[in-house]
C-alpha cells in the first residue's frame, strides 16, 4: 500500500522541526558542557611516579562534572522546547 504525499500542495510550506529558540538553548547548554570540560583537564603529572594531589581539587571532583550535567539537562530542555505553543 503506498501513500501519497502531500508535495502536491503548493501552498505546503516546509518547517524546521527546531526554531531560533531551540539553537539558543542548544549552543548555551554546548556553552556549559564545553566549559566543564576544560575545568576538567589538567591536573596530571609529567613523572609517573610523582603523585599529583591538585587532580583531587574541588573544580575537578565538583564543578565541572556539575557544569557538564546542567548543560546536558539544558541540552534536553533545548530538544523538548516547543516554540510553536502558546503562553
Amino acid at each position: 500500500m503506498a501513500y501519497k504525499s502531500d508535495n502536491s500542495n503548493p501552498d505546503s510550506k516546509k518547517e524546521f522541526i527546531f526554531q531560533n529558540k531551540n539553537y539558543t538553548f542548544m549552543f548555551i547548554g554546548l556553552a556549559f558542557i564545553v566549559i566543564g570540560f576544560i575545568l576538567m583537564s589538567g591536573g596530571g603529572s609529567d613523572d609517573p611516579n610523582v603523585f599529583n594531589p591538585e587532580i583531587y581539587s574541588f573544580r575537578r571532583i565538583r564543578l565541572a562534572p556539575t557544569l557538564v550535567l546542567i548543560g546536558l539537562g539544558i541540552e534536553i530542555y533545548a530538544i523538548l522546547l516547543n516554540p510553536h505553543k502558546k503562553n
